[in-house]
């Protein structure tokens, strides 16, 4: 009967009431003289293993007992479930009739457990992640019933990625970096309340959404915190995040909200310094104005418009040209576009490869008609998008349109840029040393800007560090400012290390004086000249000095 009534409770889908079941397992317990029953939940086998799972214990007379039977079950999520019954040594022992009632009641009670634990690891598996993180489907239903119910109004929604933190992971160890990220994630989490939402993509990729008037706590919050590492350590985390405030004057689709800040996000990436990005009317503006390069390109391309213009390298000692870095202009519809307006936009497809093959074409052709006309060549350096890294054949393909014009390897110079995003380091190495061997020069341009520069220099074998403008002292500071103190460590080591010091941005003569005084003899900037087209920088070819003011006259 007690039985009867236990299978009625347990299979009464709509009105499960888990205390008269209990109440009925406490009778069915006595019955048997049981002096305990324990039924344990394990989400998956390291939980089992481990021992961390849920336990259940509805009947215990706190009498010391002997285990007697134990049964074990595995769901189809592989989630596990034991239960194991005791009986104290002075009862009467069970019956084989009665051990084999006790058995079925288990199995019931095994059954029932499972199926209801089950539901509830399947929701979680559907809507949390394997660290415990809210997930995309969690998320895309919560912005569903948010814009469902047109509670979009004065909300903020973002995502963001947390830069650069498989540098964490390799520093601390992945478990720590878990520490650090759930640290991060948490801290937000609390910042943005009850009434917003905060989920995990995947990796270190992240959505939310929070009221606005906590927008400037938020976005200081992902320009940079510190979190939490094991052993009381504190590590600074920045992160590329895209921001969308929805608008209050009219309704907007889910998959528009996630469109902008998918968007802004994506240009937070790959917007050099400009780690925060709005979707407003300033991004649309320039979303219009990138679709149209995008657009134009191709055309463009087939016409010739983008041709090199050469911006010289002085020597600074002497005023000798002793090189030049060719710089690609876009002539369109009768005006120049500034290279800021199309490059990173190209930077962002395949294009960008395209473009950095035609400007080594166009310099070996300028060079080849220097030497057909007696013109005594110079060293030309040409900027390689770090999009080439991944192309196994690159070395051979600058060689094969090098060789096509019949150029010594030594006067053509191949710049990559000091990004400040990861970069797979055996890929550039492997590319840098293959055209080192082909007899080609190989510059690290902008150097200081970026977060791996004095790894670049001990693993790549370079030919010539060209110094940013950023790291260049005004020449009005003292010896010992840290400005000075830095660039004077940076010409040093460059030139200990036996490769080429090159400044850019050297704008006036105490610039000149700077570079100087430290033991950097090659500069590149406005003082000497700006990016020059053919023309003009072959009158400078032919003059080949450029007169410098002396120290005395400044």
């Amino acid at each position: 009967m007690l039985f009867e009534r236990l299978i009625s409770a347990m299979t009464d889908i709509d009105n499960i009431d888990i205390e008269h079941i209990e109440n009925l397992l406490i009778e069915i317990c006595s019955m048997f003289r049981l002096s305990k029953a324990v039924t344990r939940v394990y989400k998956n086998q390291q939980e089992e293993q481990e021992g961390t799972g849920e336990t259940l214990c509805c009947f215990d007379t706190g009498k010391e007992g002997n285990e007697i039977l134990t049964l074990r079950t595995v769901t189809s999520v592989m989630s596990r479930a034991t239960i194991t019954t005791y009986m104290a040594p002075d009862e009467e022992p069970l019956t084989e009739e009665e051990r084999s009632k006790v058995e079925l009641v288990m199995r019931t009670v095994l059954s029932f457990v499972s199926r209801n634990r089950m539901r509830d690891i399947v929701y979680e598996l559907a809507y949390y992640d394997e660290a415990g993180y809210p997930n995309l489907r969690n998320w895309r239903e919560y912005l569903d019933d948010v814009v469902k119910n047109k509670r979009t109004a004065n909300k903020l929604v973002f995502r963001y990625n947390l830069r650069h933190f498989s540098l964490i992971n390799n520093e601390f160890g992945r478990s720590a970096g878990d520490v650090i990220m759930l640290d991060h994630y948490n801290k937000l989490k609390e910042i943005i309340g009850e009434d917003g939402m905060l989920a995990r993509l995947g990796g270190d990729n992240f959505v939310g959404m929070c009221s606005v008037d906590k927008t400037k706590t938020v976005i200081n919050y992902l320009t940079e915190t510190e979190a939490k590492a094991p052993k009381g350590m504190v590590v600074n985390i920045s992160t590329s995040a895209g921001f969308f405030r929805i608008p209050s004057d009219h309704e907007v689709r889910a998959d528009e909200i996630m469109g902008s800040i998918i968007n802004a996000y994506r240009i937070a990436q790959t917007g050099g310094m400009d780690n925060i990005v709005f979707y407003d009317e300033k991004f649309l503006e320039k979303k219009e104005k990138s679709m149209r390069v995008q657009q134009y390109f191709p055309e463009a391309f087939e016409r010739n418009e983008f041709i090199p213009f050469y911006q010289p390298k002085v020597n600074v000692v002497n005023g000798s040209l002793v090189g030049a870095e060719a710089l690609c202009r876009w002539f369109h519809a009768g005006k120049i576009i500034p290279p800021a307006e199309f490059i990173p936009v190209l930077e962002q497809t395949s294009e960008i490869c395209r473009l950095d093959f035609h400007m080594l074409e166009c310099v070996c052709r300028d060079m080849k008609r220097w030497s057909d006309e007696g013109r005594k060549l110079i060293r030309i350096s040409i900027n390689f998008s770090r999009k080439h890294i991944y192309n196994a054949y690159l070395p051979e393909t600058i060689a094969e349109i090098v060789d096509r014009y019949d150029l010594p390897h030594e006067l053509i110079e191949i710049e990559f840029t000091e990004s400040t995003s990861e970069v797979e380091f055996s890929d550039l190495k492997r590319m840098a040393t293959e055209l080192s061997n082909m007899g080609f020069s190989i510059s690290i341009d902008d150097f200081g800007i970026g977060y791996s520069s004095l790894n670049l220099i001990k693993d790549i074998p370079w030919d010539t560090l060209k110094i940013d403008k950023s790291f260049l002292p005004d020449g009005y500071g003292k010896d010992n400012d840290i400005s000075n103190i830095m660039f004077r460590h940076v010409v040093s080591m460059t030139n200990q290390l036996g490769m080429e010091c090159i400044t850019e941005g050297v704008e006036t003569i105490e610039h000149v004086n700077t570079l100087r005084s430290n033991g950097c003899d090659i500069a590149q900037g406005y003082y000497f000249d700006r990016p020059l087209p053919v023309a003009d920088f072959e009158d400078r070819i032919a003059k080949r000095k450029y007169e410098i003011e002396s120290q005395s006259e400044t």
